[in-house]
């Protein structure tokens, strides 16, 4: 059997201010790679040079990321604000479209923080520009210094910060193991109002939407609000999830092969 194929979507940069370059961070790579056991193929989130029906040619399965950037408002209804910024709103074309694509077509598909956020808007679900800003809820950012710069320790900004309870009997809850979980937490934007075919299956102790799966997906259909792709060769939350998704993408590879027989 051939190795599969993990398409992971690429984000809008400038390098020095110049140049437009598609990137991917290598966490994302290397929990595809060494975890799901698959080879990470960056593909572009730009409509005019990524072809999806031709990407889902070639991929067994789709990663989309965490990313600086928010889903533009107008894609759920809502008039913009500098609470919702930044954007990329090439990726948002892409990223949705894909969503929809990869569930009818039983491609697996997981999505992290922004990419969880993208499987809910590509049902029809809308999201909150600062989640914090929510009465009872707490501050999901990313830890900062006093100063207001980002913490420049790694294990602090991934650092388990609070607890997630998931369905019992659920999706997760069958993959994990367990009915409750501990996670990092480095998003401003969340769920507000779920799609349609999502369901929620993790809450975050003060409310916030945690963990979703896609109803009457074919195949692996998940999306987290936390960066799973922080650590999952030791962190064992990221890693099962990360080996449930490669099982998924070799189970679809092993039946592209027979059927190509």
């Amino acid at each position: 059997m051939r190795r599969p194929v993990v398409g992971v979507i690429g984000n809008s940069h400038r390098v020095e201010n110049r140049f437009t370059v598609q990137m991917v961070g290598e966490r994302n790579l290397s929990a595809v790679a060494e975890v799901a056991g698959a080879l990470p193929l960056m593909f572009a989130g730009v409509p005019e040079i990524t072809d999806i029906g031709a990407l889902l040619d070639v991929v067994d399965g789709v990663v989309l990321t965490g990313a600086r950037a928010n889903v533009h408002p107008t894609r759920f209804n809502t008039q913009p604000s500098l609470k919702h910024e930044p954007y990329d709103v090439h990726r948002d074309e892409v990223a949705l479209q894909l969503s929809q694509a990869c569930v009818a077509r039983g491609i697996p598909l997981f999505g992290i923080c922004r990419g969880l956020q993208e499987m809910n808007v590509a049902f029809g679900g809308s999201l909150h520009p600062e989640i914090r800003e929510i009465p009872g809820r707490m501050n999901h950012r990313m830890p900062r210094l006093e100063n207001g710069e980002i913490h420049p320790d790694p294990t602090v900004v991934f650092a388990d910060r609070h607890e997630v309870k998931l369905t019992p009997g659920g999706a997760f809850a069958g993959i994990l193991g367990c009915d409750t979980i501990k996670v990092n937490s480095l998003h401003g934007q969340g769920i507000l109002d779920p799609g349609a075919r999502v369901v929620i299956e993790g809450i975050a102790e003060d409310g916030t939407i945690e963990a979703i799966r896609i109803a009457d997906a074919p195949s692996f259909a998940l999306g987290v609000q936390w960066h799973a792709e922080y650590d999952p060769q030791r962190n064992p939350i990221n890693r099962k999830l990360f080996e449930a998704f490669g099982a998924a993408v070799k189970k679809r590879t092993g039946a592209a092969v027979v059927g190509a027989a």
